[in-house]
């Protein structure tokens, strides 16, 4: 008995987490690899400048800064909780100014700091979570008083306006669910619960009509092409304006087929693989350029490792993701406090809705929305809140046994 004592206030990292890691980050090597070695400008640049390497380079710094979280107590992180809250607010504001924040793709949502490209709002979903869990951490008694639900919602709506009007939809959609989980796991009453997603989902289907079937002019303001990626995904023709001619006519089809290239080009991917796949680099969607080499890397990582490890390569990314959130669950489950169980579920919330959308991006059961795939997609900022992340998760297990 006395043994079965010291092993519990023994500190350990979850090695099956541990273990799943390790193998999501060889694939990412792996595959980025696969993904950008496929053109001769590419496998003649210079090592520095090649994704695959840059990419390990961000692993070792996320390991070290994951490293770096677990050496203090979780409990004590949170006590600067709001500071680390409205930094990150005053950062993804910074994002949107003319000179601060540069545009790619259309959106406003990095920093140029020269060595890389900083995205706020990676970093945003961390600070809003570790700041929801230390306001949800308070007695029970006050988590059933209407004001500090509101409060709770008020602390979600701010950093969703900020990074919607960069624009990026798919970064302000993962903080609802991860929203929701934390504030059924903190234990607010279920009717508020019950409420917020009966408004939340009377409001996405009005969206929706809106998207789908509101004349021009009634329209809710969209970016164009976010507009055009949701017609694609629900298979909506592009409406021509009133007295549009035929040529006009034609101009939109063609676009709509040309909008809906990367899903399609993904899709085949994904079924071209087969069982066991056509083998690591003889990926011929990728090679040949069909699945477009500017996001094969990075938000369709799954449709290169799908085509090139097949069925059996799928279910091995699916079991390490299981594995990683199985276990998230768990350490979320042994928590001995609120604020650690609240700070855990919502780290597997938000890496769950990561792999989720983005692995319905692949298969074509979610509209495009560039959200990157944890640890695989390439990416320092994506790869960097991914292990820091993971590190607050292992912090939970490690300092519970102090509790």
């Amino acid at each position: 008995m006395f043994e079965a004592v010291l092993n519990e206030k023994q500190a350990r990292v979850d090695r099956l987490q541990a273990v799943a890691l390790a193998g999501l980050m060889l694939l990412g090597t792996a595959f980025v690899y696969s993904a950008t070695m496929v053109t001769e400008a590419a496998r003649t640049a210079p090592l520095y400048e090649q994704s695959w390497l840059r990419q390990v380079v961000w692993y070792g710094i996320g390991i070290g800064a994951a490293v770096g979280v677990c050496l203090v107590d979780y409990r004590s992180l949170a006590r600067w909780s709001l500071v680390i809250y409205w930094a990150a607010l005053l950062l993804l504001i910074a994002v949107l100014i003319p000179g601060i924040g540069s545009i790619r793709f259309g959106a406003r949502r990095w920093i140029d700091l020269g060595v890389f490209q900083f995205q706020p709002s990676e970093f945003a979903k961390l600070a809003f979570i570790l700041a929801l869990a230390h306001f949800l951490s308070r007695p029970a008694d006050e988590l059933r008083q209407p004001r500090n639900f509101w409060k709770a919602m008020g602390m979600t709506v701010l950093p969703f306006v900020l990074i919607m009007k960069e624009p990026d939809l798919g970064s302000a959609l993962v903080l609802l669910p991860t929203a929701l989980a934390m504030l059924y796991v903190a234990g607010v009453p279920k009717r508020f619960l019950l409420r917020l997603m009966a408004a939340v989902g009377v409001l996405g289907a009005l969206f929706l009509v809106d998207v789908l079937f509101a004349p021009p002019h009634w329209q809710i303001k969209l970016e164009d092409y976010q507009r055009r990626r949701l017609l694609v995904y629900f298979g909506a023709e592009y409406a021509p304006p009133p007295g549009a001619t035929r040529a006009e006519i034609e101009r939109l089809r063609k676009q709509q087929f040309d909008d809906s290239h990367n899903v399609r080009q993904a899709l085949i991917s994904v079924g071209s693989g087969g069982l066991t796949g056509k083998g690591w680099r003889q990926g011929t969607q990728n090679a040949l350029g069909y699945l477009p080499r500017a996001v094969a890397h990075n938000d369709f990582i799954f449709s290169v490792i799908a085509e090139e490890l097949g069925f059996v390569g799928s279910v091995l990314v699916l079991a390490l993701y299981g594995a990683v959130l199985f276990t998230g669950i768990r350490i979320a489950g042994q928590a001995r406090d609120r604020l650690g169980r609240v700070l855990a579920a919502g780290i597997v919330a938000l890496l769950f809705s990561h792999v989720f959308i983005n692995l319905g991006m692949n298969i074509r059961i979610m509209p495009v929305t560039g959200v990157p795939l944890p640890l695989l997609s390439y990416g320092g900022s994506s790869v960097l809140s991914s292990l820091i992340a993971i590190g607050l998760l292992q912090n939970v297990n490690l300092y519970r046994k102090t509790y």
